[in-house]
This record gives C-alpha cells, sequence and structure tokens, in this order.
C-alpha cells in the first residue's frame, strides 16, 4: 500500500495499528487523525508520516484531503468510554464521523475497515455471533450499532465496495494507560497489585471476558483488508476468562500472592460475560490469534515490566 489513513490513531488500538502499518508498509505515506478525545500523543512517539488534528464529526473530508488518494482507510476513531452517557455526543460524534468517512471513500471506493464492538451484543451469557440480533444496553453500543447499520447500507448501494467491521471484544495491551478509568481491567489489576493493594472486582469475580490481546487485534484488522465481502467480523480469544483467572495469573507473573477484594456491581447494564464465536474470522481471515489469555497476560505483564517475554 502505498497511502494509508488511520482516524483516531492516537488512541489505544488505533497507536498500535498505525505503527505495525509502519513497520509492514516503510515507504507507505500513513496519515493518522485524532483530537486527542480517547488518544495521547505519547502513543505515537516513532511515527514518522502525517498527523491532522481534526473532529471527524465536523471534518471536510473532501477539503482537507483534496489532494491524497488512499488506498486503505483505518477507522479507529470513537468515544470508548462505555460510561459517558450524553446520548447526543456519543451518537452524533461516532456516527456522524463515520457517515462523512463513508461520503468521502464512496466515490472511489476506497476499502475501509472500522472498529465495531462486542458491547452491541447487550447482556447475553452465550458465545456471540455476528448474525444475532444487537441488544445495545448503552448508548455507546447504541452508537457502534448504527456504525454497522451505515455500513450495510452504503455497501448494499455498491456492492464492489468493501466495508468490514471488526467487531472487538475485550482488547488489552500497550498504549491503553491514557484511557484511566476506561483502560482494560487487566491493565487496572496489574497497576493495583503493583501498589500493593488486594485487587478489587466486581463480586465474585466470576465474571468473564474475551480478553484479546492488541497485537492480535492488529493483526485481525490489517488482515480485514482481505475479507470476501463486506461484513462484520468478531475480533476476541475465542475463550472467555474470568476475572479471578486474571488476578491469579497477575500475580503469577508479577511473583505477588495477593487475594481479590471483592465488592457489589453498581451498574446495571454490564455484561457478565463476552464471549466471541471466531468460526467466521477462522474461516474467512485464517484468523488464528496468537495469544490466548495466559500467554497474553504474561507477554503484557513483561512488556509492562520492561522485560521480555517468555
Amino acid at each position: 500500500m502505498r497511502s494509508i489513513l488511520v482516524t483516531g490513531g492516537a488512541g489505544f488500538i488505533g497507536s498500535n495499528l498505525v505503527l505495525e502499518l509502519q513497520h509492514r508498509h516503510p515507504n507507505a505515506h500513513i496519515v493518522v487523525i485524532d483530537d486527542f478525545r480517547s488518544g495521547d500523543f505519547r502513543n505515537l512517539i516513532g511515527f514518522k508520516g502525517e498527523f491532522v488534528a481534526a473532529d471527524l464529526s465536523r471534518l471536510d473530508w473532501n477539503a482537507q484531503f483534496r489532494n491524497l488518494s488512499f488506498d486503505a482507510i483505518f477507522h479507529e476513531a470513537s468515544i470508548t468510554d462505555t460510561t459517558v452517557h450524553d446520548q447526543f455526543l456519543q451518537t452524533h460524534n461516532n456516527v456522524e464521523s463515520f457517515r462523512r468517512l463513508l461520503d468521502f471513500a464512496a466515490p472511489s471506493l476506497i476499502p475501509v475497515i472500522y472498529a465495531s464492538s462486542a458491547s452491541v451484543y447487550g447482556l447475553g451469557s452465550n458465545v456471540m455471533q455476528e448474525d444475532q440480533p444487537p441488544a445495545p444496553a448503552n448508548v455507546y453500543a447504541f452508537s457502534k450499532v448504527q456504525l454497522d447499520n451505515l455500513a450495510r447500507i452504503y455497501a448494499r448501494r455498491q456492492p464492489a465496495w468493501k466495508i468490514v467491521g471488526v467487531r472487538y471484544f475485550n482488547v488489552y495491551g500497550m498504549h491503553e494507560a491514557h484511557k484511566k478509568a476506561a483502560a482494560s481491567m487487566i491493565y487496572q489489576l496489574y497497576l493495583q497489585i503493583k501498589a500493593g493493594k488486594r485487587p478489587r472486582v466486581f463480586h465474585s469475580g466470576g465474571q468473564r471476558r474475551d480478553f484479546v490481546h492488541v497485537k492480535d487485534a492488529v493483526n485481525m484488522t490489517i488482515d480485514a483488508l482481505s475479507a470476501p465481502q463486506s461484513r462484520v467480523y468478531n475480533c476476541g480469544s475465542g475463550r472467555a476468562f474470568s476475572f479471578n483467572e486474571v488476578i491469579d495469573e497477575l500475580n503469577r507473573n508479577l511473583g505477588t500472592d495477593l487475594a481479590p477484594e471483592y465488592f457489589e456491581n453498581p451498574y446495571g447494564f454490564y455484561q457478565p460475560r463476552t464471549e466471541a464465536d471466531l468460526t467466521l474470522a477462522r474461516t474467512e481471515l485464517k484468523y488464528s490469534p496468537e495469544f490466548p489469555p495466559i500467554r497474553g497476560i504474561a507477554d503484557y505483564v513483561a512488556a509492562l515490566e520492561g522485560r521480555k517475554s517468555a
């Protein structure tokens, strides 16, 4: 690829994606757009491309990029904090940003890979498949459903155009520290244990998550360009891992033995379990996660501790 655009490229997944694309395509012109609402400049240390500071929901795409053509657009920009309950703010920024992007990409049929979310599945506890009806439990999830709807509508108008959603489950890894309270539970529990505190989780720690390492998420996002058609794919590890198991693995990798401290869950929209059905991604994208939870947590702790992973 000669020219690549990444929105939200200073964010968690976005910055990891940008640096991997730069590694794979050292001669490509890579453009990053971000307004730093969910990102941090430190995530892009080492980036050699072009940066545009802009609010995507108001950006005049044609004016900004009148002299550029792109081989691919990766759309990672979003308000990612699920505790932001301002319904207009969430939907306007997340949905209108995507609509403007699609309107820009449509005339040239630029392939678009965009970030969807496992939150669209709602509070169910079964293995989650791409074709099940969405059941958003908060406005963030609702906004992501609208992205999936828009992608389907635009792709139906132009069947030759490829618009692919990557439905991220619970991603963790380097470059998420700036998210603070919105960072992964793995990172937050790591910080508590490092501080010598008992790791705090909702009673009784049996909630299960499909934790997917950011390296796997990035690899699948890039591989989504090879999708045979426009559609959405689950991106997870394919395994539900409990918070208690996370604590066990963190203790093991840090050489600690801190028991969890349980407290009541104040959120009515909290998912009891997430687990991705990866059949479609494995079949059509040849996706095979390299970091199941035990290996992924070990790799992450090693990176946070500044040592090589095993």
